[in-house]
């Protein structure tokens, strides 16, 4: 009987099991293959731009690419997500790579994924709740903007060929689903382009022309540095920096796959992922990287939903730069800019344009404040930062507001109906809406339609009514919801409730 019911038990495991790798990776497999592969192709030159960023080999960036997406498509929350090598995160690793070596790069990475995993222990991933809607609506914007951007210095002394092979890219992506959705556009035109710039021998830059792609696989490597409490110190602002901006960036990348999909996430196993992601790439001689809201796109609007669309960029991506390493390099850029400008155009909110009168003005200024950073800085995680505190300090300054109304009773008492919050932002005013010396001998405090809400709000009620009493009146306090009434009892004062 025993044997039996642990055979059932291990049964019943195995087929959860099962069933959740079904579930997590073959529920759409035929738009999570070609979605996938149609993401390698883009990977590619990005990678390889954001490790000349970084101002390291080009293998590095290609090498954390594949690290980091093959890795999260196990251990990440959000299906579907791309996460690599990134431009912001590439952003802050030139110092290190310029002061220390690149040896101290890795050795950042891998801290960098130490912090991320403890920060999404803690359940960092609470914090997308705190970011307002204009904030993130003003972060896809700036994205958007970014991304176009950085494809026009492929335009540089180009010729009239470059412009005739990204219009036509943009033709096949948006004409071609009207033939067929079996294929991703995107995929089609990246092979038809690359066919006939080999063809006509187009004069236009190829991905060769960006950087040596050496066909290696990458090897195990404990970075060459002296273990030491130096080390860490010298490290952590670095890997700091790194966690925070990945952290938000994915975050918000997920946020808005979930809005796409109309599915949910688990945001902190994501950011405990993008971290082991971050320790892989570090000890196999990767930088460290994020979501990339870009190729997400990509992968999400070719069918891309779970996480073998995922898996399949990070292998074949791999497999490219392996076997297809001499074709790879002939892959025209002008298709891959025209799959970019694709993903800008499909990445803006431009009904947040055609609404942008209907909105109040402070969740308009709050989202073009965040866009101007971005844009100015390439910061996302400076952006949203700082929208965040603007709409903290805007709604702050709206919640600051508090007055009463006055009444008198039958029996000669004066009652104060307060209306607005109670806290340290109005505390002060809350004292100085009393007529202590004119008012009669009761006074009824109503809070009815108000709430305390810290210290300082028990404080100052605590000072009012001493005021009362110092002139010999009563004060009567009512209306107090149970979470108010909870703070001023451990404040141990007793209130006259008595009306």
């Amino acid at each position: 009987m025993y044997g039996r019911s642990a055979q059932h038990r291990i049964g019943g495991i195995i087929s959860l099991f099962l069933n959740g790798l079904k579930q997590g990776f073959f529920s759409n497999v035929r738009k999570d293959i070609l979605s996938g592969l149609t993401v390698a192709f883009a990977l590619i030159p990005e990678a390889i731009a954001f490790s000349l960023m970084a101002g390291v080999d080009p293998m590095v960036g290609l090498y954390a690419s594949f690290l980091i997406a093959f890795t999260i498509s196990f251990v990440g929350g959000r299906p579907g997500m791309i996460s690599a090598a990134t431009g912001a995160m590439a952003s802050l690793m030139g110092p290190i790579v310029a002061k220390y070596g690149i040896e101290y790069l890795f050795a950042t990475t891998i801290l960098t994924g130490i912090l991320q995993w403890v920060m999404g222990a803690l359940k960092f991933g609470r914090l997308i709740t705190f970011v307002p809607q204009p904030v993130i609506v003003g972060f896809v914007n700036a994205l958007a903007i970014v991304i176009f951007m950085a494809q026009l210095p492929n335009f540089v002394g180009a010729t009239w060929v470059m412009y005739l092979m990204v219009a036509g890219t943009l033709l096949i992506i948006y004409l071609f689903p009207f033939l067929t959705k079996a294929v991703p556009s995107a995929l089609v035109a990246i092979i038809v382009m690359t066919v006939i710039s080999v063809l006509t021998h187009a004069d236009v830059r190829t991905v060769g022309d960006m950087g040596t792609i050496t066909q290696t696989l990458p090897s195990f490597h404990i970075p060459s540095v002296a273990i030491s409490f130096h080390l860490f110190i010298t490290v952590l602002p670095y890997a700091l920096a790194l966690a925070v901006v990945g952290m938000t960036e994915s975050l918000l990348t997920a946020n808005l796959v979930d809005e796409l999909t109309e599915t949910g996430s688990d945001k902190n196993r994501e950011i405990q992922g993008q971290g082991i992601a971050n320790i892989v790439s570090g000890f196999f001689g990767g930088m460290a990287g994020c979501a990339m809201i870009g190729q997400t796109v990509i992968n999400v609007k070719s069918g891309g939903r779970s996480r073998l669309s995922t898996l399949v960029a990070g292998v074949f991506l791999l497999f490219l730069i392996i076997a297809l390493g001499s074709v790879v390099k002939v892959i025209p850029m002008a298709a891959l800019v025209g799959v970019m400008i694709m993903v800008s155009v499909g990445t803006f909110d431009w009904h947040s344009l055609r609404t942008l009168h209907k909105v109040p003005i402070g969740d308009t200024i709050v989202m073009v404040v965040t866009v101007a950073i971005v844009v100015a800085t390439s910061n996302l995680a400076l952006g949203v930062v700082a929208g965040v505190i603007l709409s903290a300090l805007r709604f702050g300054w709206k919640m600051a507001r508090i007055h009463a109304s006055t009444e008198r009773t039958g029996q000669g008492a004066k009652i104060y109906r307060i209306h607005g919050q109670l806290f340290f932002g109005t505390m002060s005013h809350f004292t100085q809406l009393f007529a202590y010396h004119e008012d009669p001998e009761h006074v009824v405090i109503d809070f009815t339609g108000s709430h305390l809400w810290d210290q300082s709000a028990t404080s100052a009620l605590t000072k009012v009514i001493d005021k009362y009493e110092a002139l010999g009146k009563r004060v009567t306090v009512q209306g107090l919801n149970e979470e108010s009434r909870v703070i001023l009892d451990k404040t141990g004062r007793t209130l006259d409730s008595s009306a």
